[in-house]
């Protein structure tokens, strides 16, 4: 059905059910209304009539006849054992044969409280009847009653709902022929603005209408500027998007983008490059388009809905740094950096720094000789032993720094490889410990460790994890004031084995955390070189903790002190 139909229907089916709720209403509220002025009435007749009564009881029965034909209504006069003494229908005869009132209910009524009421439908009449007792009467009556049957009320009562039913019909056709031309005026413009709203869904040009009922005129006033701001924000859409498709493929990067069902939807020329895709066309979907296990791995991955950090990947050559994000449609964008020429110089620096660091090592060694023996053999001059002695400190502190850069190296060139042995943790860190005893006893630091029971063993490569909390806890006494402490805490996780050096130092600065375990950064340069550090202790503890699979993080504030935590993975639990 058409909305001007609906109108109709619904405008002529809500009169038509008020003009059925008047109907009803009238019949309630004016059937009650009459019924009670037609007892009111009773109620003073038979009162009346229990004044008039004779005190013979014998009389009873023609007074009641005689009443009743004067007052136009039937009078039954009762005792108090509920027998009719007298009655208006019946003659003397037949009172004997009629039932017990004692039990009707406006007799109860009557008998309780002076005056009783009830419509019913009568035994002896077979009439729909109004019954009004009350209270009252000569010496020996109990009940006198007035009834009158209901049959003017109902006419009356149904007089009015035909007239109520007369107008009611009369003002739905009026209302109905104005509902049909309200309708067309109101449904015509309403069509004609679906189909202009249909028009701007499909990028068609809108045909709006005119309407003379404000508040559709309101609405087509709103789609009508709708219409407007859609087109300039797609306008603006259209630029930004030829200007991100311009950008991508400018960019050096490649970027491939795929949506749920793995059909590849974007891809810049860096992006075929870097993957050896040069077909002309739409490459093939993202589950097909590499070969290597690595990659597919990837793929599977981030259309799985993870995020996949920057991974090294081997393609066609190439050493590619490979991101992968969840689109929120359910696709994938994967982002290709080809870092080939990168790899090879840190191997032309890994390979410098680790000759430059041999050929170091061994004149190194002969300038500490030389200097410890001249330490040894100025005798009394004590500027001379000052200065021998500051060489070979200074030379001391190159050997670490040589003897880190050749560890650094040899970690990042792969060619080391952890050999895992069980190894009782609390046993290692008391031997790490050892070298930092006379030093953390001078400046009164206190030292702990706490092992749980489940992280008591942990298969590792012993001398790697000696070097590890060797670092830490150099670097954590060098930061801790006098009267610090530094704890050393183990404990089971669902990772594997958390191994935490807390110390209650001066902390990082937030700026700092980032960075702390990059060669050579130093959080307070000049305190560092002070006290002898080499800048590569923590650079060493992250590779030779990655290299067992597992991974490092720091947690500090300035003044709270510093908790540098290690979780190996739980294959190392084991050797």
């Amino acid at each position: 059905m058409r909305l001007a139909g609906r109108l109709f229907v619904g405008s002529s089916l809500l009169l038509a059910a008020a003009v059925a709720g008047l109907v009803l209403a009238a019949d309630h509220v004016l059937r009650r209304h009459l019924e009670d002025e037609i007892a009111a009435g009773l109620e003073r007749e038979a009162r009346l009539v229990a004044t008039l009564l004779p005190r013979d009881s014998l009389a009873w029965p023609d007074a009641a006849r005689s009443l009743g034909a004067l007052i136009g209504h039937r009078l039954t006069l009762i005792d108090a054992k509920g027998r009719v003494r007298g009655d208006t229908e019946f003659d003397r005869a037949s009172l004997a044969q009629l039932e017990n009132h004692a039990s009707r209910p406006e007799v109860v009524q009557a008998l309780a409280t002076g005056s009783g009421r009830w419509a019913r439908l009568s035994a002896s009449t077979n009439q729909r009847r109004l019954y009004v007792a009350v209270r009252g009467g000569p010496p020996g009556l109990a009940v006198v009653r007035a009834s009158t049957t209901l049959d003017a009320v109902d006419e009356g009562v149904g007089a009015v709902q035909r007239g109520v039913a007369v107008a009611g019909l009369a003002a739905l056709a009026v209302a109905a022929l104005l509902a049909w031309a309200l309708s067309g005026m109101v449904a015509r413009p309403l069509v004609q603005l679906g189909a202009a709203a249909r028009a701007i869904a499909a990028g068609e040009h809108p045909v709006f209408p005119d309407a003379r009922v404000p508040e559709v005129a309101d609405h087509i006033l709103a789609l009508h500027a709708m219409h407007e701001q859609l087109d300039a924000r797609f306008a603006a859409l259209r630029r930004e998007r030829e200007e991100t498709e311009t950008l991508i493929e400018a960019m050096a990067d490649g970027v491939l983008a795929a949506d749920a069902a793995g059909n590849i939807v974007t891809v810049n020329d860096a992006a075929r490059r870097l993957i050896g895709y040069r077909t002309p066309g739409q490459p093939p979907p993202l589950a097909e388009l590499f070969h290597e296990k690595g990659a597919r791995d990837l793929v599977r991955a981030v259309l799985g809905g993870q995020e996949v950090e920057p991974r090294e990947l081997d393609l066609e050559g190439r050493a590619l740094l490979v991101t992968g994000r969840p689109l929120p449609n359910g696709g994938a964008l994967l982002v290709f950096r080809d870092v080939t020429a990168l790899r090879r110089l840190e191997a032309v620096r890994r390979d410098f720094v680790a000759n430059v660091s041999h050929e170091l090592k061994t004149p190194l060694t002969s300038i500490a000789g030389y200097a410890e023996t001249l330490a040894a053999e100025v005798g009394e001059n004590a500027q001379a032993r000052r200065f021998a002695e500051t060489i070979v400190s200074n030379t001391r502190r190159m050997q670490r720094l040589v003897d880190d850069l050749l560890d650094l190296s040899r970690i990042e060139s792969g060619g080391w490889q952890p050999a895992r042995r069980l190894v009782d943790v609390a046993t290692l860190v008391r031997d790490a410990w050892a070298p930092f005893v006379g030093r953390a006893g001078e400046r009164k630091v206190r030292f702990g460790v706490e092992i749980a029971p489940a992280a008591a063993t942990l298969g590792a490569d012993p001398d790697a994890l000696r070097q590890i909390l060797t670092n830490l806890l150099d670097n954590a006494l060098r930061y801790t004031s006098a009267g610090g402490a530094i704890t050393v805490r183990a404990q089971a996780t669902t990772d594997g084995v958390r191994l935490a050096v807390e110390d209650t130092g001066s902390g990082i600065a937030p700026e700092h955390l980032p960075r702390i375990f990059e060669r050579f950064y130093r959080v307070e340069a000049s305190r560092s070189r002070a006290e002898g550090g080499t800048g590569l202790g923590l650079a060493i503890v992250k590779h030779l903790t990655e290299a067992h699979g597992g991974r490092v993080t720091a947690h500090s504030a300035p003044g709270r002190g510093t908790t540098i935590e290690l979780v190996f993975p739980e294959d190392s639990s084991r050797p």
